[in-house]
This record gives C-alpha cells, structure tokens and sequence, in this order.
C-alpha cells in the first residue's frame, strides 16, 4: 500500500548536529497530531535497510543536517535534482547512504513523485548527544518547515502539545536497532 507522505528523520543522534533528523521527528510526533496518509520514521543512518519505506512513498520529505557552508543553524530546502546532488556532495556523514537509497529506488523504479530535503548546517559532527546552541536554537524552525511541507501536500499537522514530553534522542536507537 502506497504511503502518500512519508516524513524520514535522518542522522546519528551520537554526533551531535548529526542527530537533528531524529530530534526534529520526535518534536513533531511530540507536538502534532499525525493525521493518516502521513508516516514519519526515524531512519538515523540506516541507508539502504530503508528502501522499502521509500519504495511505498508518493511524497518523501527527508530531514537531516546538510553542510553548505552556511552558518550553524542555517535552514537548508533542496526538491528535485538538488536534493540528488546535495546527498552526493553536502550531507553529514552519512552521505553515501542516503545517496544510495535514492539511486537504488530509481533503480528499481519506485522513486517518489517528489523527494524534498529540509535540514539545518550543522555546527559540529563530533561524538556526543549535544547539539551547538545555533543548530538547538533553529529546530524549531526546522520542525516548523516540516509542518508547512507537509500541509503543502495536502495534510495538516494539528499542533497538540503533550505535558512533560520530552525529546527521545535514544529511542531513535533503541526503536531501529533493538537496544
């Protein structure tokens, strides 16, 4: 069954701006009411093991730390061929897998109708579970690109904020590998 809007939070929450893909996921699945036609999966570095969400996609949306240069914190949207060069050339350390999960769907002939990547310059991309103050200060922002993304294609996030939530870091880990 085909998923018309499929939300991928990417990166490793152990490198620090890394991890905003997930942090951002966990935001919003805090903060929104998720309507049906919209899945969100927090795919940390997965690569490849991913292609089968994104085969079932319509609309893919990834989120992830993207280095153009730009200042820390910096909001980043590239759709069509620039989110094909961006992957080969800008992403975060996990690059080449995200690459090869877009270059193995066309293979198979089940790339999306569209593909966006919505992300932040990271500051730094070193060992650890903190985030630089620019990139922890510009989430919101990013979660909030994410919203209008996805009311673009015709769902609406309905904000809904849940008491004493928290953000959940280790259970993009703990959720994907088991742990």
């Amino acid at each position: 069954m085909r998923v018309p809007v499929l939300v991928l939070g990417l990166g490793n929450v152990l490198l620090g701006d890394d991890g905003l893909g997930p942090i951002s996921l966990a935001r919003i699945e805090r903060d929104y009411r998720i309507p049906p036609g919209v899945r969100l999966v927090e795919g940390g570095t997965l690569g490849l093991t991913l292609l089968g969400e994104l085969a079932q996609a319509v609309h893919v949306i990834l989120v992830d730390a993207v280095a153009t240069g730009e200042p820390p914190g910096t909001l980043v949207r590239l759709d069509g061929e620039a989110v094909r060069d961006a992957v080969r050339e800008r992403l975060s350390v996990h690059q080449v897998g995200v690459a090869d999960l877009l270059d193995a769907a066309r293979l198979i002939g089940c790339y999306p109708e569209s593909v966006v990547l919505l992300g932040l310059a990271p500051g730094s991309i070193r060992l650890g579970f903190e985030r630089t103050q620019p990139v922890e200060e510009a989430i919101g922002t990013l979660v909030s690109a994410v919203v209008r993304e996805v009311t673009s294609l015709g769902y609406e996030l309905v904000a809904q904020p849940r008491a004493g939530a928290a953000d959940r870091p280790i259970h993009a880990l703990v959720r994907h590998f088991g742990l």
